[in-house]
């Protein structure tokens, strides 16, 4: 049965999880658009393998992105998987440049096995995450009292809480799915501001929408055996894309507390929708020692509605490769079971600025995972660097450095004990 020490550091894993969904994970102006930044959708060595995932069958770690995995884990074992990171983002666009530091929350998920051919996991991760503040000051030469300063703002983002199963329908092939519920909040602001004139009135529009819906995965995943010591796996998601339900509302202010405001909130009538997802990961296994996957995303963006726009976004490609490789797992040394990864990807995101594709991402990522003493627990440690390259001269580059912290316990609980 789990120690006392490590039931204390999950208890602290999870109420520091649940903290930080009301954080703003995120200062990227990029947010300003759509649900906001998509979190990555993977586990702490798939964060290390440049977010490799749909090929991944790892009896010790949980996988989320492809529920068919949750087949792999052993009858006696019950995994608790979780992460948190901190990073630092430089934002500038040729002319500025500035710094920002942010804590995230990465994942909190568990796995079991409930039959010979049958597995199940389940958790809370998040969807997306909204923050930024940014100012604009518009001087008018002919008139420099009535220069304005305009601010946007937002906050906010979505989160999913999970349950899925995994089953073997033959030796080699299992499917699963996972489903989740979907819900948040996200709010825009802008607002004007007249400094230098106090007879012009202030300005302020807000709009705030609550979200809320489901979300389902398919997954597959195909193992072929060569040899003894070499296995193939094949991979594959499927996300089906829907309208999801909102309660969405605008408010005006004109004026401030010293002039006299007029207020005017109203509800409006939107549509949202979240997309089309597929899938696909190829991952090759030598003698459980060398893993080295690839894996490529679709989603169909361009085809969701958002806040009544059929044409909001664009569609989402990414592609991923990556590499975990072990010493000797059957090893006596310490250092023979640690594990090391290595990754890379390549990204284009859904957002879109006056109709035009707004960036580009790179990102690369290695890390390690360290055997916690007499267990089968894991310490992860993974480093990425992410860099978002505007596709116009006036929009912002981005270079992120993030560090991610995981744990992994992978406890024996459901076996017998026999005293002699």
């Amino acid at each position: 049965m789990i120690g006392y020490k490590q039931a204390l550091l999950v208890f602290l894993l999870v109420t520091l999880s649940v903290a930080a969904l009301a954080q703003n994970n995120t200062n990227s102006p990029y947010t300003r658009y759509g649900y906001g930044q998509l979190s990555d959708i993977g586990s702490s060595n798939s964060k290390a393998m440049g977010g490799v995932a749909y090929g991944l069958r790892d009896g010790s770690q949980v996988n989320f992105a492809n529920p068919a995995s949750y087949t792999a884990v052993d009858s006696l074992t019950f995994i608790f998987d979780g992460a948190v990171s901190l990073q630092n983002t430089n934002f500038s666009n040729g002319a500025l440049k500035q710094n920002a530091k942010n804590s995230s929350f990465d994942y909190v998920t568990m796995q079991f096995r409930v039959a010979p051919w049958c597995g199940m996991s389940f958790g809370l991760v998040p969807y997306s995450n909204v923050g930024y503040s940014m100012s604009e000051y518009r001087r008018d030469e002919a008139y420099p009292e009535s220069s304005s300063s305009v601010t946007y703002s937002g906050d906010g983002g979505l989160h999913q809480l999970y349950v899925g199963a995994g089953f073997k329908i033959f030796k080699n092939f299992s499917v699963g799915a996972n489903f989740s519920y979907l819900w948040g909040d996200i709010s825009h602001a802008v607002s004007l501001t007249f400094p230098s004139d106090a007879n012009q009135l202030p300005f302020l529009r807000s709009t705030n929408a609550k979200l809320k819906s489901y979300k389902l995965d398919f997954g597959m995943q195909y193992t072929q055996m060569v040899g003894k010591k070499h296995a193939l796996t094949l991979g594959a998601v499927v996300s089906p894309g829907h309208d999801i339900d909102n309660r969405t509302s605008v408010e005006t202010q004109v004026g401030n507390s010293t002039t006299g405001a007029t207020v005017n909130a109203r509800d409006s009538l939107a549509t949202y929708g979240i997309p089309l997802s597929v899938g696909v990961g190829l991952a090759y296994v030598y003698d459980s020692r060398l893993t080295v996957g690839a894996d490529f995303l679709f989603q169909q963006w361009n085809k969701t509605s958002y806040m009544n726009a059929g044409d909001a976004f664009c569609s989402r490609t990414r592609i991923g490769v990556g590499a975990e490789y072990i010493p000797n797992p059957m090893g006596r040394s310490y250092l023979a079971h640690i594990k090391y990864r290595i990754g890379a990807y390549y990204s284009q995101p859904y957002y879109k600025i006056n109709g035009l594709r707004a960036a580009d991402e790179y990102g690369v990522s290695g890390g390690f995972a360290f055997p916690l003493m007499r267990s089968r627990s894991l310490l992860s440690v993974t480093a990425q660097y992410v860099r978002t390259k505007g596709k116009h001269p006036s929009f912002l580059d981005e270079n992120t450095l993030r560090v991610s912290i995981g744990i992994t316990f992978n406890e024996r609980w459901f076996f017998k004990s026999r005293v002699e």
